[in-house]
């Protein structure tokens, strides 16, 4: 069995085959049909500014300002792209191995059929000039892509990324106060909480999507190689310069970029994936973290009914929501920091490297988004096991060298004596051993601190050794 003859056609990649349910909503934004569906977008928004023009009257003479069920049939042509669409579209692309010029094709042959639609005479039938007016494919291009990319990281993206920072924000929250054995280099250090090591992740994340809020999306339309020659050739007559930025920034809902080759120069896509795949990095060290933080037992994890762990070892529950969310963050690192590099070069006014490049967006987003929703479902799934958190905490009362040795220094610099070498003193007691409460209380009862300094000394154990940490959660 050839299994490339299978229809409906087996999936290659995986997020169109193992992890659709996950990604699929990627679909409306990335695929080469939803592309297209923005490419008639554009050019029918296009039509439509340049019959309305400024106070109602049109840019381009002989074209009258359409009416309301004129504009409305015109922009119903991208709504009702469906599969039937995309077939007709592949057919005249088959024919002009053009994508773009297939797009126009596809709105003229719409045009021919606006009278039978509307039920009476219309000057759309006479109107297929006014299609891809004066646009180079890449006017068109650069607006669909940006916009394709803005809603799909705003409707799909931001939605996960931002409900994984109101849950590791409750949780830092509801685990304030947490005692935890800190491990610096893997060795037991300094106590805190729990919830403030969430809080860092927090605080972490939410700088990054202050910077994906304030991420600009730009576009151009100035023609072939952005000087818009054929507009002030063919209708002298118009400020293009003040048209494109309207039309851009007011129709399209994008930034404006003033000066560009043919193409759109991509810098704003490549700060964005940078952004993307730094972002990726923070969760890929959480996900790091949490599978740790399992492993040494400090979360229990809560079994799936009828999951296996292992084929072979009954007693497992294996943290694969982590491990799973890991490998794809980085697969989706990989893909945007090539993405970041390579789209920021174009030989001179225009190469093709972009446009094969840029069909990848959509998987680079969705390995993320699979990662995001792998890690949503692992942190969901996961507690403090409090038993274990205890017994690590009991059995290193040697991280309270710390403050000890540092009351030392504070006593002598306040004029005590007896306290030279604080450093060297409890580390020779505690380096290499095992210290137990009382020689803890026993060597600070030597020392001859003041009355209250010793009595504060004393009263601190390992889960009580947490300084501010649990204040700290508040400034995630």
């Amino acid at each position: 069995m050839n299994l490339s003859q299978i229809t409906p056609p087996i999936a290659l990649n995986p997020l169109d085959g193992r992890y659709r349910r996950q990604t699929a909503a990627l679909v409306d934004y990335f695929s080469d049909a939803a592309l297209n569906r923005e490419r008639m977008r554009v050019e029918v928004e296009w039509m439509i500014f340049l019959a309305e023009g400024n106070a109602g009257k049109a840019l381009v003479p002989g074209v009258e300002p359409l009416a309301d069920e004129e504009k409305t049939y015109l922009r119903r042509i991208p709504e009702d792209f469906g599969a039937e669409g995309i077939k007709e579209h592949a057919d005249i692309e088959a024919v002009t191995h053009h994508d773009v010029k297939a797009v126009e094709y596809y709105l003229d042959a719409r045009l021919d059929s606006a009278e039978t639609a509307l039920g009476h005479t219309t000057q759309l039938t006479r109107l297929k000039p006014l299609v891809h007016f004066a646009c180079t494919s890449e006017d068109i291009n650069n607006l669909s892509y940006a916009r394709c990319i803005k809603n799909g990281v705003a409707d799909v993206w931001m939605p996960l990324f931002e409900r994984l920072i109101s849950n590791l924000d409750d949780a830092a929250h509801k685990f304030a106060g947490t005692p935890l054995l800190s491990l610096t280099h893997g060795q037991p250090a300094t106590p805190t909480t729990l919830g403030k090591e969430l809080a860092v992740y927090v605080y972490r994340l939410r700088r990054q999507h202050k910077h994906l809020e304030n991420q600009e999306y730009l576009g151009k339309l100035n023609g072939a190689t952005g000087t818009f020659g054929a507009h002030t050739v063919a209708v002298p007559g118009v400020d293009w310069i003040v048209a494109s930025r309207t039309f851009v920034t007011e129709r399209m809902g994008l930034d404006w970029n003033p000066l560009t080759t043919q193409i759109e120069s991509h810098d704003w896509q490549a700060e964005l994936y940078s952004t993307l795949s730094h972002t990726n990095r923070i969760l890929h060290n959480l996900a790091v973290d949490v599978w740790m933080y399992i492993s040494r037992g400090i979360f229990a994890q809560t079994p799936v009914k009828g999951a296996t762990g292992s084929s072979t070892m009954p007693h497992k529950v294996n943290p694969i929501r982590f491990e799973n969310a890991e490998a794809n963050f980085e697969l989706s690192c990989s893909l945007l920091d090539s993405l970041s590099a390579t789209l920021v070069e174009s030989r001179w006014q225009r190469d093709l490297t972009d446009s094969t490049t840029q069909r990848n967006v959509g998987t680079a987003i969705g390995y993320s988004v699979l990662a995001l929703d792998n890690l949503l479902g692992g942190l969901g799934s996961i507690h403090p096991n409090n038993r274990t958190i205890s017994e690590e905490l009991d059995h290193n009362w040697e991280v309270l060298g710390e403050p000890i040795q540092t009351a030392m220094r504070a006593a002598a610099l306040a004029g005590v004596q007896g306290m030279d070498n604080p450093y060297e003193r409890v580390k020779e007691l505690m380096r290499g051993h095992s210290i137990s409460h009382k020689d803890v209380e026993d060597f600070i009862a030597t020392l001859g601190l003041p009355e209250s300094m010793a009595k504060t000394l004393a009263s601190l154990t390992p889960d009580t050794y947490t300084g501010v940490a649990e204040k700290l959660v508040d400034f995630d």
